[in-house]
Parts: structure tokens; C-alpha cells; sequence
């Protein structure tokens, strides 16, 4: 008897799905479009290993399959799933290889089970190395390396049994008082964009049908505009036209899924009176009948339960976001019965056919009915944890930003130090500088500032320590303490900020949202469900700074965060101030590097820096009404987008254009025109500088223009009096803009071309788009 057709890996997917469907009962197609239980349930750990529970089996024998099991090897406080319970690098894919050995083995069909993992800087699981969060990574304003990176931490995942990758792109800080700030890369639509294209590029390999052994499918979060909610509220409402949606929040999801994305997950958000789950035209209109996007849409946690205040039926909750277009469900109580939505006529089985079609073409992509287990596989170069950790530092390195320096107290080399006062809540804390979403680590991994700067500090150098203050709160106990260290020493670096450090005795929602309604009693600062109103430092690290910066020390502020904290002029009160956005595991190690001259400050902010909450917005890239401030504040942040200083000083010529001039219809072939720069080292020591490439139309067009908008950037490489020309292509994409036909397209018009270290620091040149 021959083999079915769908056991042929020769034949085209699309053919495979076909006929596997055609084999399928009601109830197994149910089965696929569902990701029932939490993955931790799945298992135990006994004294001799780890046991398959009988509710995964349960689960498993309901619709005689699974399409997917979520977080099998998830560890952290939510889950409760600790080092001495979870799944360790050496049991991951023998425990992965029992759970779906089980799928197929007892099941009718033994079509493989997707293993769903969370890897969003690093993948979440015990001995999963850790990457700096997102906001780190577009601060280096490098996707060839993010794409290194994450092709490496795919390669871990895929190592321990995992299938997809879950990794938030999609997001932009709008409004930094939003808790997930930390998982966007920016503000600005088009360094997500290309972050994204390198984040796909990287976990899943070349383009084509075929996801290799050492990749994973990517489910790019969040679709859409959850980073623009009112006030920074988590999971709450927008207030997104058409034109803002496409202009600014669908930019990066295009990207990914021109670049081939496996899969979006649905947002939380509401958009338009819907949430987002349930959004026909978000989700079908926009994704597929525009885009032609062909892969795979996930809810998010419990999302479409929450779509039962709208039908009052979780029967008829499934249909509405079965029609709308969401493929797999993520814990719901609602998809499971997606049978009866069926025989009520709620929605039509050839609907569910649709989304079961998605789901097991990708588990065809990922080769899962030819080789399901991963114990035996060759984990190949991808899957090296001490280069990916050496990655990881150089992401971290990279993202260091100097924000503020007076000219001579950096580097801590070359001068007399003799001692070096380490102060701060976040000096000695390898937990609060590596974001949420991370598994317990294991102790003595990883680097603190201070353990940084004792490491990096020449010999002969003293280093103390005192931690003045606590994260959150008004004591200031500790602060006398600090002051007098502060006082004995030639230079005091002091290591502020936030944390999103989940703690035991952290309580979370239903969904894994840490739940702070009203004061902050574990510390948390930053994080899914941790919104700030107040965006200045919290009262006790205020007053540590303000008590360190009188002694006459010379101060070197360091940040560790994951959103942007608003601080005061610190203009003569700070040497110099430096952003880590949340480092990772060797991040203290990065900052060392910077403070003493070992590596030369290269970030640039992916974000704008806010004077206070109560000037918000202040991303760079509004609508261009020419505001000119409140009364008691500018209009412009504290340090604008772009920005980032270096130990010497880079020049800038006026940029020039190869033509004045050119016709809209002359923007189909290559770029007609080219923006040429001069960039000079003007300084003794060598610098790699980002040059920045900014449009601003200035009249024309159907709809209203903003500031200016990021349309490219480059890094150079210069050592001091050297000099380069970076040139930049001038080109459809470079001067389109969505127009109020709803389309992208370049309209008649002048423009203004700009270049320039930040998004307040450029130059322009005019060019005139004709009909």
C-alpha cells in the first residue's frame, strides 16, 4: 500500500495540505487550530527525570491531536517553573522529543504537535542566553548584526526541540509611560522596519518553502498599533485614523512579511471599535487582500475570550475571530469548541479549513513529518551558547549611548583616577538590567556594572560601592552612606533607573501581565503590565542623584532602563550621562568597556528623550503644525531621536543632490537621484558614526506632512582627520508617502532632503518631485 500523498516530501505544500485535509474529521481539524494548555502543565519533574501529566495527555486525546503546545520550556515567576522544576539545556530536546513522540504516536494521523517557545531577546528558558531587549537593539542601529544574533538564538531554540520563535517587532514607542516599551526597537517606522526584515532574515534562514533545522518560523508581535494605546495604557484602546495606522504602525509588519514572516500574532489592542482578534479588516482586508500575506495569524493569550463581552457566546466568540482571520487560538476556552460554531452555522467549515491549512503548512515547512524529534540532530554552529553570549555582549556594547559629556571626564583613562565610586540601585544587579520575558538565571552568570567596572578598571585603581537607594520609594536612608563614598573618590558613576525584574511574590494576570494597580511593592518599574504615569526617576533615586552631584565628584550617570525616564537638565551638574537600555546578562561588562575607553560610544537613541510625562508626545516625526511649546516647557525632548555623542568630534558637510529636479514617473527604474554627504573626523580618537538620512516635504501632497521621517541611515568607520562621503539613494520608496487615496505613492511636490548625526542636527538640500 503506498504512502498518502502528504507523507511525500517531494511533493509541493500546498498539495500536501490538500491532501492531509481531506483525511481529517471535524473534531482533528479543531484539534490543529488550537494551542489549549500552558506547555509547563505538560510536564513534571520526578527524581528520575521528567514525566509527560496526564492533563497533556488528556488534552491531547480531546481532538486527537494538538496544533500547538505554548512555553513547554517557559521558566520564570508566572509559571512558577524554576531551576530545580523546569527543562534544562540538557533535558530540552529529550523532553521535546517525548511530547511529540506522544502526538504522533497516539494519534490517528500523527500529525506533529508545533512547539511554541517565547524569544523575544534570547529564547525564555532555563540556559537560554539572553540578549539586550529591543530598545538596546535599535539602539545600535545595526541589523546585520541583530540578524547574526537572532539567527543564533533560533538555532538554540530549534537545538532544544522548539519549532516557532515569538518575538516582538511590530511595536513603537509612542508613548514611553507604556510598560512594554522595552520590546520595541524605536519609535520610528523605519528602523523597525529594517530591524524586522533582519530579525526574519535571521531565525528563519533564506527565503523559500523550506525552514531549515537550525532555524524557526517566526510570529512576529504585535499586529497592530498596540504601542500607540491612550496614555500608555497596556492592552487599552487607540485612536489610530487610516493614515497613522499605515504611515507609522504597519510599516515594520510590511516589512516582515515581504521578507517572508512565518507568522503575526494578533494584538490585544482595540483598533477601530475591535479588538484586534476580531478584525476582519485588519486581518483579512489589510493582511491578506492587500498584502497577500499567505502564513500564519496567532492570537495572543486569552484574547478571544475576551470577545464573549461582544457576542455574549464563547461558541459564537470563535466564529467572529475564526471569520476575522485568526488562525490559531493561544489558551482560550473559545476555539475548542469551534466544532459546534461549525454545526450552528456560525461560521463555515471551509473557514476552519482555511486556518487548518495555515497551521499545517508551516509544521510542512519546518520538515516536522519527516524529522519530529530533535534528540540525535547535529545542533550545529547556531546552536553555540558561548557565541551567542559573546553576541550578545557585543549587541549590548553597541547599544551604550553617550547622552551628555563634558569633554574631558571620558574615557576613565588618561587621567588621574584613583578611585571610582560605583553608586546606585542598578550598580550591583545583574536581574534588573535584563528585561522581562527572561527565565531565572543561573547564579554567577553573567556581569554587573559594578562587577564591569572592577574587571575593566586599570591596575592600581580602587573601586568602591554603595547602593544609596532602592529602585522605588522615598527612602533615603541610604544616601548618607553614598555621599561619603562619593566624596572619597575622583570620579562617582552612578547607576539609576528602572527594572522589570519579576519576583516570586510578583502577582500576574491570567495572560502573565504582572498586575501593579497602585504602588509598586516588588520593585517593578518596566514590564507587561507595569505603566508609569510619572516618567522622572522615582523620589529616592532623585534625591541620590541630586545628594552625589553636591559633593563635587565628578558624576557619570548611567542608565540601566527599558523605557526612557525623563530627567532634568543636568547640564554642569553631570560630566556625562549614559543610556543602557536593559544590557542583558553582560551588559555591566559593555558599560566598563565605555567608561574606560575599551570601546568608544556607539548608540544612538531609537527614541526620543522626553523633558517630562506631561510633554507628551514628543516622538520626533509628528504632524508638522509648527508647535511652539507650552508655556512652561519646549516643544522639543530632553535629547531628540537619533542622537548619540562620541569621544571625538564629527563634522558635517551640507549635503548635495546629483539633481535638482525629477519627474514622479522617472521613480520606476534605479534611483534617479543621489544624496551625497561629507563626514570628517575632526578629533583624536576613532569613531564609527551613524549618518542619518531624513525627507521633509515642504509643499505638495494630498495630505497633511509631518516633522521629518528617517528614510535611511549608515554607519562609517573613521580615524581621527579622516574624512568619507556617505551617498544615499533618493528614490520611490525614499519620498512615498501614504496619500489620502490610500495608497503609497510619490506625489508632485518640493522636498527637503536632509542628513545629520540626529534627528535635530540635520542639513538640507531641495529637491523638486514634477507631474
Amino acid at each position: 500500500m503506498s504512502e498518502p500523498l502528504f507523507r511525500d516530501p517531494e511533493a509541493p505544500v500546498a498539495d500536501r495540505v490538500r491532501d492531509l485535509l481531506s483525511r481529517m474529521t471535524l473534531t482533528e481539524k479543531v484539534g490543529q487550530v488550537n494551542q489549549r494548555m500552558y506547555g509547563w502543565d505538560a510536564y513534571e519533574r520526578t527524581p528520575s527525570g521528567h514525566r509527560l501529566t496526564d492533563a497533556f495527555r488528556a488534552e491531547v486525546a480531546a481532538c486527537d491531536g494538538m496544533g500547538a503546545l505554548y512555553g513547554l520550556q517557559r521558566a520564570d515567576p508566572w509559571s512558577g517553573v524554576t531551576a530545580e522544576t523546569g527543562i534544562g539545556a540538557a533535558d530540552g530536546a529529550r523532553v521535546s522529543d517525548a511530547v511529540q513522540r506522544h502526538v504522533v504516536e497516539n494519534t490517528r494521523l500523527g500529525i506533529p504537535v508545533l512547539l511554541v517557545e517565547e524569544m523575544p531577546h534570547g529564547l525564555q528558558a532555563l540556559d537560554g542566553t539572553v540578549l539586550p531587549v529591543n530598545l538596546a537593539v535599535g539602539a545600535t542601529w545595526n541589523p546585520e548584526l541583530y540578524e547574526e544574533a537572532a539567527a543564533l538564538a533560533a538555532g538554540q531554540l530549534r537545538a532544544r526541540g522548539g519549532h516557532v520563535a515569538l518575538v516582538s517587532a511590530l511595536d513603537l514607542v509612542r508613548d514611553p509611560r507604556w510598560g512594554r516599551a522595552e520590546e520595541c526597537f524605536g519609535e520610528d517606522p523605519y528602523l523597525a522596519a529594517r530591524f524586522t526584515e533582519a530579525l526574519v532574515r535571521g531565525v528563519q534562514g533564506p527565503a523559500g518553502d523550506r525552514i531549515g533545522p537550525d532555524r524557526a518560523a517566526v510570529v512576529l508581535k504585535h499586529f497592530a498599533g498596540q504601542g500607540a494605546t491612550v496614555g500608555g495604557r497596556n492592552s487599552a484602546a487607540t485612536e489610530l485614523g487610516a493614515r497613522e495606522l499605515h504611515e507609522i504602525h504597519l510599516v515594520a509588519a510590511l516589512a516582515g512579511v515581504r521578507a517572508g514572516a512565518a507568522g503575526v500574532m494578533a494584538a490585544y489592542n482595540e483598533f477601530d471599535g475591535l479588538p484586534c482578534a476580531a478584525s476582519h479588516r485588519l486581518l483579512t482586508g489589510i493582511l491578506r487582500e492587500e498584502w497577500g500575506y499567505e502564513g500564519l495569524v496567532m492570537a495572543d493569550g486569552l484574547a478571544v475570550d475576551r470577545l464573549v463581552r461582544l457576542t455574549g457566546d464563547p461558541v459564537a466568540a470563535g466564529a467572529l475571530a475564526l471569520r476575522a482571520g485568526t488562525d490559531l487560538g493561544l489558551w482560550d476556552d473559545c476555539y475548542p469548541r469551534l466544532a459546534e460554531a461549525v454545526r450552528r452555522e456560525l461560521v463555515d467549515e471551509a473557514t476552519l479549513d482555511t486556518a487548518v491549512g495555515r497551521v499545517l503548512a508551516l509544521k510542512f515547512r519546518l520538515g516536522l513529518f519527516e524529522h519530529p524529534y530533535a534528540s540525535g540532530r547535529a545542533p550545529g554552529r547556531r546552536a553555540d551558547p558561548a557565541r551567542l553570549e559573546r553576541l550578545s555582549e557585543r549587541v549590548a556594547r553597541e547599544s551604550v549611548t553617550l547622552l551628555e559629556h563634558d569633554g574631558v571626564t571620558l574615557p576613565l583613562v588618561g587621567r588621574r583616577v584613583g578611585t571610582v565610586a560605583v553608586i546606585g540601585p542598578n550598580a550591583d544587579s545583574v536581574p534588573q538590567q535584563i528585561g522581562d520575558y527572561t527565565a531565572p538565571q543561573r547564579p554567577g552568570l553573567g556581569s554587573s556594572v559594578l562587577a564591569g567596572v572592577r574587571a575593566g578598571a586599570p591596575g592600581g585603581t580602587r573601586v568602591t560601592y554603595a547602593r544609596g537607594s532602592g529602585l522605588v520609594g522615598a527612602d533615603r536612608s541610604g544616601v548618607p552612606g553614598a555621599v561619603a563614598v562619593a566624596a572619597a573618590a575622583d570620579v562617582a558613576v552612578l547607576v539609576l533607573g528602572g527594572s522589570s525584574a519579576r519576583e516570586p511574590d510578583t502577582r500576574f494576570d491570567a495572560n502573565g501581565a504582572a498586575v501593579v494597580a497602585s504602588g509598586n511593592p516588588v520593585g517593578m518599574t518596566c514590564g507587561e503590565g507595569v505603566d508609569l504615569a510619572e516618567l522622572a526617576l522615582p523620589e529616592a533615586q532623585s534625591a541620590l542623584l541630586d545628594a552625589v552631584v553636591a559633593t563635587g565628584t565628578p558624576v557619570v550617570v548611567v542608565l540601566v532602563q527599558g523605557r526612557p525616564h525623563a530627567l532634568g537638565d543636568l547640564t554642569g551638574r553631570a560630566a556625562a550621562v549614559l543610556s543602557a537600555w536593559y544590557p542583558g546578562p553582560w551588559g555591566g561588562r559593555a558599560v566598563a568597556d565605555v567608561l574606560f575607553g575599551a570601546a568608544e560610544p556607539r548608540g544612538r537613541l531609537p527614541v526620543s528623550v522626553p523633558r517630562s510625562a506631561a510633554q507628551l508626545p514628543v516622538f520626533y516625526n509628528g504632524k508638522d503644525h509648527g508647535y511652539r511649546g507650552y508655556v512652561d516647557q519646549p516643544a522639543t525632548p530632553r535629547h531628540p531621536f537619533g542622537h548619540g555623542l562620541s569621544y571625538t568630534t564629527v563634522e558635517y558637510g551640507a549635503p548635495r543632490l546629483t539633481r535638482a529636479a525629477v519627474a514622479v514617473d522617472r521613480f520606476g527604474g534605479p534611483a534617479p537621484v543621489e544624496c551625497v554627504v561629507r563626514v570628517s573626523n575632526t578629533g583624536d580618537r576613532p569613531v564609527r558614526e551613524t549618518v542619518q538620512l531624513y525627507v521633509r516635504r515642504v509643499r505638495g501632497g494630498t495630505s497633511w506632512p509631518r516633522v521629518r521621517e528617517l528614510r535611511g541611515f549608515v554607519q562609517v568607520e573613521l580615524a581621527p582627520g579622516e574624512s568619507t562621503e556617505a551617498t544615499f539613494p533618493v528614490d520611490a520608496r525614499t519620498l512615498a508617502s501614504y496619500t489620502y487615496a490610500g495608497e503609497w505613492a510619490v506625489e508632485p511636490g518640493e522636498f527637503a532632503v536632509e542628513t545629520g548625526p540626529s534627528s535635530l542636527g540635520t542639513r538640507a538640500a531641495r529637491l523638486t518631485v514634477t507631474a
